[in-house]
């Protein structure tokens, strides 16, 4: 009987705060192999030092130290360039797994397996629409804006699946790939700083000839973590110029210039728009 993979957990901080050391504590208790890396981007809450200290005698975790903030997928690629697992798992560090959430998983990883996502919920066991997508071209980007959603617009309806259900896109949150599957597709763009960055990843994959798969059976607490809350502005101001690089990569209507203009102007006015609402609920 084979042994269980190792499965590499790559694990990005930004000041995302305590919670952090409970996410690590449910990874550590994987019904299978891990180990667990965790790459600090310039923090200043102190946590990636508490966690270095913590497990300073366990060789199963370790703390990669950025001191600037990189983006979430240059800090992942850098984890990733350190790991021996089969499996890459990259985690937010506000997500809880259970110890069957790896194997589970991996069940469903075969040769034409790209990249399987989980759902992931919020604390009341809701599913995030997230956890399974359509690419958000423009005009299902129109759709679900204009109440037109269904097969037309971004979000998929319906039950969620028992097994795995072949997805567009997975959440970000949590992703298993085949570490090898990863080094083809060279990691992460790093020209997405933050946003969009497994949105792309999932689209590159299944241009590349792979699946990307959602565990439908596989459920994932996923806590809305700390980095959004304390920069809400740097991390918007990030979000929507990911969405228009991810527009100006893959999306077919970005070949017309006026079209291009215009989606350039939608997205930056509605990053000025959010801001006052932003900036009020961080005084909260």
């Amino acid at each position: 009987m084979n042994s269980p993979r190792l499965t590499s957990i790559v694990i990005v901080l930004a000041d995302s705060g305590p919670f952090t050391r409970e996410c690590v504590e449910h990874a550590l208790a994987s019904d299978v192999p891990v180990e667990i890396i965790v790459v600090d981007n310039g923090s200043n809450d102190g946590v990636p030092e508490s966690l270095d200290r913590a497990y300073a005698d366990d060789e199963r975790v370790r703390v990669v130290y950025n001191r600037a903030n990189l983006g979430f997928g240059p800090a992942v690629n850098r984890g990733a360039a350190q790991a021996r697992g089969d499996h890459l798992l990259v985690l937010n560090p506000d997500c809880l797994v259970e110890p069957d959430t790896i194997s589970r998983m991996a069940a469903h990883v075969d040769v034409h397996t790209g990249i399987v996502g989980a759902v992931v919920c919020d604390s009341d066991g809701r599913p995030d629409p997230a956890s399974r997508r359509r690419d958000p071209l423009l005009r299902r980007s129109l759709a679900t804006k204009l109440g037109r959603g269904g097969d037309a617009g971004i979000d998929i309806a319906g039950p969620w699946p028992d097994g795995a259900e072949e997805v567009e896109i997975v959440s970000g949150a949590i992703i298993l790939m085949p570490r090898q599957v990863f080094e083809r597709l060279n990691g992460f763009d790093e020209t997405f700083f933050l946003h969009c960055e497994d949105m792309d990843l999932c689209r590159r994959a299944r241009d590349a000839g792979y699946k990307v798969l959602l565990a439908g059976d596989v459920r994932v607490l996923h806590g809305k973590g700390g980095s959004s809350r304390h920069r809400p502005v740097f991390v918007s101001r990030h979000k929507h110029r990911s969405m228009y690089l991810w527009f100006r990569r893959h999306d077919p209507a970005a070949r017309n210039p006026l079209v291009r203009a215009l989606v350039w102007t939608g997205i930056q006015a509605h990053f000025l728009v959010k801001i006052p609402g932003q900036l009020l609920r961080k005084r909260r």
